[in-house]
């Protein structure tokens, strides 16, 4: 479905080959039948091959619009920080002991998964996720992608840029958030933007999102069912993705797992 929205009949037979290979990665069928992990061939013109400097071979290939504009004094420039205001919650009842032992400093230097950081740089047409449900009804959910148009002291001003409501303006007001990270022996609040520079994210955050480029970097194998198919099948073109695979040795390779469970397949 993705593949055929603005393609041409020209592209039609090319179009169908990369869906047909995307599905038998989906279905486990790439290099034959194969029922759990498999190790497959990735096409060559899928792969980054540059020895010297992958990483950024990757880099100019997802974002090109920096090399382009490296010269220019505004593009990198305009940046705007927001601090948090980090608080053990009433709930633990902080006696003085605690109080000075969980500082705000202490708290400010604390980074959890899930929760956006103390300090957040931003600047206008940089690409955020949205960490939390704010309204789902109208596409803010947890994993929403944006791309900031202004900042202010209170609210940022942004463009939604994936899922259904594509090019809809928002406003993103700052709220209180508490970690659900059992690891902290304390519960404390944050209260920041729920945003998250996001040039890059996981496999798993990507689901379901509509990309014109990806660039996957597989430093480590994939280790769940789909999660290569779900990769790769972000794309609107074969164009539009590239591949950086490392071996063992940290060199590029055209060999990664793919894993397909068959049982899940059953009674569908």
């Amino acid at each position: 479905m993705r593949l055929t929205v603005g393609s041409s009949a020209s592209d039609a037979e090319e179009i169908k080959q990369f869906a047909k290979w995307l599905l038998d990665i989906g279905e486990g069928n790439v290099g034959g039948l194969n029922d759990g992990e498999a190790s497959i061939e990735i096409p060559s013109d899928l792969l980054i091959t540059d020895t010297s400097d992958p990483i950024s071979t990757l880099i100019d290939f997802v974002y090109p619009s920096i090399l382009e504009n490296f010269n220019n004094q505004n593009y990198f420039s305009e940046e705007r920080e927001y601090l948090s205001s980090d608080s053990l919650c009433q709930s633990e009842n902080p006696n003085a002991t605690q109080q000075k032992l969980y500082s705000p400093d202490v708290l400010n230097g604390l980074k959890v998964s899930g929760l956006p950081n103390h300090r957040l740089a931003l600047k206008v047409g940089v690409p955020v996720m949205l960490l939390r449900n704010i309204d789902q009804q109208n596409g803010l959910c947890n994993g929403t992608r944006l791309q900031v148009k202004k900042m202010y002291n209170h609210v940022i001003e942004a463009e939604i840029i994936s899922g259904g409501n594509i090019g809809t303006r928002t406003y993103i007001p700052r709220i209180s958030l508490i970690p659900s990270d059992k690891k902290i022996p304390f519960e404390f609040q944050r209260r920041q933007f729920p945003l998250a520079v996001c040039f890059a994210m996981t496999i798993n955050k990507s689901q379901g999102q509509s990309l014109s480029r990806v660039g996957l970097y597989l430093k480590q194998q994939v280790f769940t069912h789909g999660q290569l198919y779900v990769a790769l099948s972000r794309v609107k073109t074969r164009q539009g993705v590239k591949l950086l695979i490392l071996d063992n040795d940290g060199k590029p390779t055209n060999k990664t797992t793919n894993v397909v469970y068959k049982e899940v397949f059953r009674d569908l």
